[in-house]
């Protein structure tokens, strides 16, 4: 609730995530990806609910109390690398007190070989181990991001929710910390990789979801999307299209605010294919959003 009034952050958001895959939820930000992931945790805000459903590991998340989501769901069945990772790291303990406290209540492992399995999840994550007794205020954002990853990584959970875990990294540990995310799925489990990054998400992604004023306009095989036929919604192009490494074009206007969406498309303001067809919401059939997305496809292989 904003304003006295209801805004729906997130509608209508579909998919499933099998172990051993990684989707990549991708879009500009205030389309609610992160607010996906904090309704997931039990972690929005007093004045958001959601609704729905979403199991993970035969456990319905959007319906658990807080008791169950803090004691089995939390670090057990679902990790989490936090976008802000400085609010979730404890100020007055040093980064090893806390990974080694973490493995403590995750695993039961304890003394030498707690401080010995954080040590192991902070190489995972790049944390250099002559860093783990400082504090959080003593940390650089990339290095308090490198420790949040640590931490997520400890539980090994059935699934794992990073969203913008390479931020404040350079390129050599944005490659780095992907491919350790790719190695957590490739171990059968699930990851949910939100993100900015797209040289991430094409390093790390099996499937891509693109999501657009709170909805997902388009979920496609990550080979087809960066490297095949390309996108079919008008938004997934322009993303791709606004890389350095592309045609460089960034997408004209601006996303609209979610509390004031038009009745159709909400992409149409900025869509140079929007027609009358477009005053229609579009839904997710064949596995994108758009009523003109066969025409963009038979333009494409022409």
């Amino acid at each position: 609730m904003r304003g006295g009034r209801h805004v729906a952050a997130v509608s209508d958001v579909s998919f499933d995530l099998a172990a051993g895959e990684c989707l990549a939820l991708i879009g500009e930000s205030g389309c609610g990806k992160s607010v996906l992931a904090s309704a997931l945790l039990g972690l929005l805000p007093a004045n958001a609910q959601a609704a729905g459903s979403a199991v993970v590991d035969g456990i319905e998340l959007l319906g658990a109390d807080e008791r169950t989501l803090a004691r089995t769901v939390r670090g057990r069945r679902v990790g989490l690398v936090p976008q802000s990772p400085a609010a979730h790291l404890t100020p007055v303990r040093t980064v090893g007190s806390q990974l080694a406290e973490t493995v403590r209540q995750l695993t039961g492992v304890r003394g030498r070989h707690a401080r010995d399995a954080a040590e192991a999840a902070a190489e995972r994550a790049a944390f250099p181990a002559d860093h783990l007794d400082r504090h959080p205020h003593e940390l650089s954002g990339g290095l308090a991001q490198r420790a949040a990853t640590a931490l997520a990584l400890i539980g090994d959970a059935p699934l794992l929710l990073a969203d913008e875990p390479t931020t404040g990294l350079d390129r050599e540990l944005v490659d780095r910390t992907a491919d350790e995310l790719r190695r957590h799925a490739d171990d059968g489990r699930a990851l949910l990789l939100i993100t900015h990054d797209l040289a991430a998400a094409e390093r790390t992604a099996d499937r891509v979801a693109v999501m657009y004023a709170g909805r997902i306009v388009e979920i496609a095989d990550a080979d087809d999307f960066f490297r095949g036929p390309g996108p079919r919604h008008p938004y997934a192009r322009g993303l791709l299209n606004a890389l350095p490494e592309r045609e460089f074009t960034p997408i004209p206007g601006l996303p609209p605010e979610l509390g004031d969406l038009p009745d159709g498309c909400a992409f149409a303001p900025r869509c140079d294919r929007a027609d009358d067809a477009c005053a229609t919401l579009p839904r997710l059939a064949d596995s994108v959003a758009c009523h003109h997305a066969q025409e963009a496809q038979r333009v494409r292989t022409a």
